[in-house]
């Protein structure tokens, strides 16, 4: 008997025991914990977040105000108030106008496009911008003559219904450039040219002489050919320009040596096409010829004569050279 009561103890513990540790109270007991875990975890965090800033009020003195509100009237006076009015009077202009333009249909264009080239075509070939602009003009004015008459008569000689002549009219009398642009039709405009002669009477051609400007020792003229003996052969002698030749010409003069000639006439070829001379030689462009000769004389001087080319067919008209007695 004594046995059998130690056991019904021993189960009665088991019981006991398995009833405090069942699985509903695991769960909740698990389920406590998480939730203080959690708690403590937030605490944590909200524990280490920064306060929030105090917002400053900014107290601005008298005189800050004042100009504060001075800036503001200064910028509102620089408003260019003249400039966006007459912007907006522009605006109401254009929408007016772009209300104004209404596209006309396309056969009426091909039908108005059709009739002009033809009126430009009985101009003939040789018909100028003017009269090309003219009879243009006079087609606007007769068709716009009739498209009114149409759109008051509801009757047109055009083979136009009211609404396209009314649209017609109203693109020939407000829109007529517009309209040209639309179907292509473009005329140069011509410019007057008149030329003004206000150069005084017998007054001579001024002639520009390419490079450097020639010194007053030079004693140039244009058109001349000097005769001389030759101290420099012009043939191998070219200069870039013709001060350049008449420089040569000075300073051969001062540098020449006992007994040697000195220059006192230079010769230049200013042409680019070369120079005539009765010689066999062919004189080409920036040929210098350095000459002396104690009384220097003309060979030849602005034009060739009549009887000079009739006996030199290859003789041009005016005299192509330009040359000079230096001065000492």
């Amino acid at each position: 008997m004594a046995r059998g009561i130690a056991r019904a103890a021993s189960f009665g513990g088991r019981a006991t025991a398995a009833g405090w540790f069942s699985y509903r109270r695991i769960t909740v007991a698990v389920c406590l914990a998480n939730l203080v875990a959690a708690l403590l975890v937030l605490r944590s965090l909200t524990s280490f977040a920064p306060a929030p800033k105090r917002v400053e009020v900014v107290q601005y003195t008298e005189e800050q105000i004042r100009r504060v509100e001075e800036s503001i009237r200064i910028r509102r006076e620089a408003e260019p108030v003249e400039l966006v009015q007459a912007v907006k009077k522009l605006r109401k202009v254009f929408a007016r106008e772009e209300k104004r333009r209404k596209e006309l249909p396309l056969e009426l264009k091909l039908r108005v496009s059709y009739e002009l080239v033809g009126r430009l075509n009985g101009l003939g070939d040789n018909g100028s911008a003017i009269q090309q602009r003219e009879a243009l003009e006079s087609w606007r004015v007769e068709t716009l003559k009739e498209a009114k008459s149409a759109s008051t008569q509801n009757s047109s000689n055009l083979g136009l219904s009211s609404e396209e002549a009314r649209l017609l009219k109203r693109a020939l009398e407000f829109n007529w450039h517009a309209l040209l642009e639309d179907i292509g039709l473009w005329i140069s405009p011509e410019i007057p040219h008149t030329e003004h002669d206000d150069k005084p009477e017998n007054e001579p051609e001024e002639e520009i002489i390419a490079g450097p400007p020639l010194h007053p020792q030079c004693n140039t003229e244009l058109h001349a050919d000097y005769g001389g003996a030759a101290v420099r052969w012009g043939l191998t002698h070219h200069k870039e320009s013709a001060a350049d030749c008449c420089q040569a010409c000075l300073d051969q003069a001062r540098n020449a040596k006992p007994g040697e000639l000195k220059c006192n006439i230079w010769v230049y070829c200013p042409s680019e096409f070369g120079c005539y001379s009765p010689d066999k030689y062919e004189h080409k462009h920036q040929e210098c010829w350095l000459k002396q000769a104690d009384q220097p004389k003309l060979n030849f001087k602005d034009k060739y004569s009549e009887s000079y080319r009739d006996s030199h067919p290859r003789a041009p008209v005016v005299v192509p050279w330009m040359s000079g007695v230096t001065s000492a």
